[in-house]
């Protein structure tokens, strides 16, 4: 393929497997900055879920095929660039928009706006384009699609008044912030409990701290769920055990329409049954991660409503919120921002286990661990799991829909553990998912965890 200049519409076909895609402009005062970015698009020219959208908040996507490599200045121009793999890209991937935002301006603002194509292994240009704008603020500047089994590359140089925010919606991006008020209610979203509430000569629920702060209904689901708790014990044998409960919650990009839906706020209420049951103090420690972890206040049972408004939550996104304060935090919550969109399990697990030795306590720990998947540092992920196996630790995962889990399905044939310390299963819909069943799929392997951890000499 020979360099060449291409208009608006032109294409060219791609012999090259690795490109690197590079804006090119010529900065000064009042340039706006500008920002590359990729979609990874299906047939249906839309993403599959958040995760392929390649960004500077999110530089690299799991398939390692798209990459944001960031920016350089030299001989008075900028650039910003994108590294793009075809051999890497999943089969479902036929198109990767080549995008940019203009941070402070409009993209008629921008002098000298070229995108160049070029080879990634020798570094010859294969292509370019020079784009004209006037008030747009972001570009699809070209794309990379495939044709009957070649893939080529086409000049689109199509504007967007409306920012990078309405071109990602476009392509099904979830954008919007949720407000920290527009929760729903847990109960709305979650489908009815198919399981008749249990006698109370079956299993006795442990009395709860501060209960008696909460609305009636929440109260009463507590109550009822509690019970659940306690059957689900009895049938593994370990009814009366005593734990700690860590609640851990994925914020990655891909799961904000989970928390929009107030699924995960759902799925917290449900879990403080278990810490209820499980812990003398009815307390949860909890965490939320995504590029990074952070920790979040811990969860009272008294506090609970005022805990799900405050703390379930994703964004704000820094793709249209970098370099701003976000609005309103209030007193104990996390700025989103510092926590990223991308999947980062081994870093959240890493400073759950630090908690734990750092805080010691009689009783095992039992993790609830919630993600929708994404999952792509297995070897880290294991490589931590591997490690805290001689911990008083069970690490339960939850997979919340169809994604991509990796290693966490693979755990329970990791070879070479003394005990088995990790549980894992995945729902299509956990709103569906009757409590009952719910409670007895989260413990059924953690009391023969104890067992076996007790035998080892771990507890």
């Amino acid at each position: 393929m020979t360099a060449r200049s291409l208009g608006k519409g032109a294409n060219v076909p791609v012999d090259s497997p690795a490109l690197r895609v590079e804006l090119v402009w010529s900065p000064g005062p009042g340039v706006p900055d500008v920002d590359a970015s990729a979609l990874l698009l299906t047939s249906a020219g839309r993403v599959r879920d958040d995760g392929d959208f390649v960004f500077y908040n999110q530089p690299r996507h799991a398939s390692e095929a798209v990459s944001h490599l960031g920016k350089r200045s030299a001989d008075g121009v900028t650039s910003d660039t994108v590294a793009v793999d075809l051999r890497l890209l999943d089969s479902e991937v036929e198109r990767v928009a080549l995008c940019a935002s203009a941070d402070g301006g409009t993209f008629g603002q921008v002098p000298g706006l070229v995108l160049r194509l070029l080879d990634a292994a020798s570094g010859s240009e294969l292509a370019r384009f020079g784009m004209e704008a006037d008030t747009e603020t972001a570009f699809i500047c070209g794309e990379l699609y495939l044709r009957q089994g070649q893939w080529k590359f086409r000049a689109v140089g199509q504007g967007y008044a409306a920012g990078l925010a309405g071109l990602a919606t476009e392509f099904g991006i979830t954008v919007d912030e949720p407000s920290s008020d527009a929760v729903p209610p847990a109960a709305a979203v979650r489908g009815p409990t198919a399981v008749p509430a249990p006698s109370a000569s079956s299993a006795a629920p442990r009395p709860g701290k501060g209960e008696e702060r909460l609305p009636v209904d929440m109260r009463k689901r507590l109550s009822l769920r509690k019970e659940q708790v306690a059957v689900s014990l009895r049938k593994h044998g370990a009814e009366g055990i005593v734990a700690r409960v860590v609640l851990v919650l994925d914020a990655s990009g891909s799961m904000s329409f989970l928390y929009t839906r107030g699924v995960v706020a759902d799925v917290v209420e449900r879990m403080a049954a278990i810490a209820a049951q499980l812990d003398d103090d009815g307390e949860m420690q909890a965490w939320t991660f995504a590029s990074q972890p952070a920790r979040l206040p811990d969860l009272r049972l008294g506090e609970l409503p005022e805990w799900l408004r405050l703390h379930v939550r994703v964004g704000q996104v820094g793709l249209f919120r970098r370099n701003r304060r976000p609005k309103g935090l209030e007193a104990g919550q996390v700025d989103m921002r510092t926590v990223g969109i991308q999947n980062e399990e081994q870093r959240v697990i890493a400073q759950v286990r630090s908690h734990v030795a750092r805080n010691p306590t009689p009783a095992p720990t039992l993790v609830l661990f919630f993600s929708d998947g994404g999952v792509h540092r297995n070897a880290e992920i294991e490589q931590e799991l591997r490690a805290a196996v001689e911990e008083p630790i069970f690490w339960q995962f939850v997979g919340l829909g169809r994604s991509d889990y990796g290693v966490l399905e693979r755990l329970d044939s990791l070879h070479g553990r003394r005990v088995d310390n990790v549980g894992f299963f995945a729902v299509d819909d956990i709103s569906t998912v009757p409590d009952q069943e719910l409670y007895d799929r989260i413990l059924s392997e953690f009391p023969s965890w104890t067992t076996a951890a007790r035998q080892a000499g771990i507890l």
